[in-house]
């Protein structure tokens, strides 16, 4: 009889998103019971936000992991698990993971050196620029007068490296910059100051080698909060109205899709991402992120796509853990 590959499924972390991720691993481990039980074995690793790890509800040490398992897949979100530091110790170890690598992840995460990446291809996205947390803590007020003396409002103030749209706020007057600034450097010490674009949000999720195809696009996601924007509550508690497919016109559709597959290929993706965009009515479309971990909770996007087209997070779970092992 083969024996079944065993699957760690890395979940929980230090991050911010620590409840994403828990409902992300969780959704991964009954998929991999519900349907591959004489193919996989799945293993529940639980990482504590004080970055111990457990199996079997035992502490292990993080590099004694491939005694457990033959594969991971990284269902972790945030810091940590998107921006390369766990790739890089799967590399270092020689494990075979899901995602993309550490390089990869690490540029992915910072939206900063993203924004610089998508200018070099000429692929449009909101104006910005970079305020310093130092700078914050040192002055608030000089950096608050900064700000606003040199940026148009509204805007949009956020951590450069975090995901979920934690720590990320609107301002549309000066009183409201200090607060914005003094959210966002909870979670991170270079903070994006970007132009606030009114329009359409739409999501585009692309999955390698994917029914027959290179880079496979998802249908395109138009999303209509019903908060000023789609923030952490219009994510996950049911705030937006999300609608699969997006009812976008055939060229803006085929355009999100080639956006979405230029983006993964730009920043050497691996596996499956998705890109956000906006876009306005007369000035296009802008790209506005890319996470390289899409959230495969009940209520995250890329599962409502592929339901879309017929299929489920089995499906892909199944594909992504064939394609990084080869078989």
């Amino acid at each position: 009889m083969t024996r079944r590959i065993r699957v760690g499924v890395v979940r929980g972390g230090p991050s911010a998103e620590y409840d994403v991720s828990l409902n992300t691993g969780a959704a991964v481990l009954s998929a991999l019971r519900d349907k591959f039980e004489d193919r996989y074995d799945p293993v529940d690793v639980f990482i504590d936000k004080a970055g111990r790890w457990h199996i079997f509800g035992k502490e292990i040490r993080p590099e004694d992991s491939h005694h457990y398992f033959d594969i991971a897949w990284n269902a972790l979100h945030g810091n940590y698990g998107e921006d390369g530091k766990i790739q890089s110790f799967f590399e270092t170890h020689g494990m075979p993971f899901t995602g993309s690598g550490s390089l990869s992840s690490a540029v992915g995460m910072n939206k900063i050196l993203t924004k610089k990446v998508l200018k070099d291809h000429n692929i449009k996205s909101p104006y910005w620029k970079e305020a310093s947390a130092d700078d914050i803590r040192n002055d608030i007020d000089n950096a608050v007068e900064d700000l606003f003396s040199t940026f148009i409002l509204p805007a949009i103030i956020k951590p450069a490296q975090s995901g979920s749209s934690v720590g990320v706020s609107i301002v549309r007057t000066k009183d409201d910059i200090g607060p914005a600034l003094w959210e966002a450097i909870k979670h991170g010490d270079q903070i994006l100051v970007e132009e606030f674009i009114p329009g359409v949000e739409a999501t585009c999720g692309v999955i390698e080698g994917f029914r027959g195809e290179e880079l496979y696009a998802l249908p395109p996601i138009e999303i209509r909060p019903r908060n000023s924007f789609f923030d952490y509550n219009a994510k996950y508690a049911g705030e937006s109205e999300e609608i699969v497919p997006g009812r976008f016109s055939r060229e803006k559709k085929s355009a999100i899709e080639d956006l979405a597959r230029s983006v993964h290929r730009l920043l050497r993706l691996k596996h499956y991402s998705r890109t956000d965009f906006i876009i306005h009515p007369r000035r296009g479309i802008y790209v506005l992120e890319t996470n390289t971990l899409p959230g495969l909770t009940k209520e995250s996007l890329v599962p409502k796509a592929l339901r879309a087209v017929g299929t489920d997070i089995h499906e892909l779970i199944d594909h992504v853990i064939r394609l990084e092992l080869g078989v």
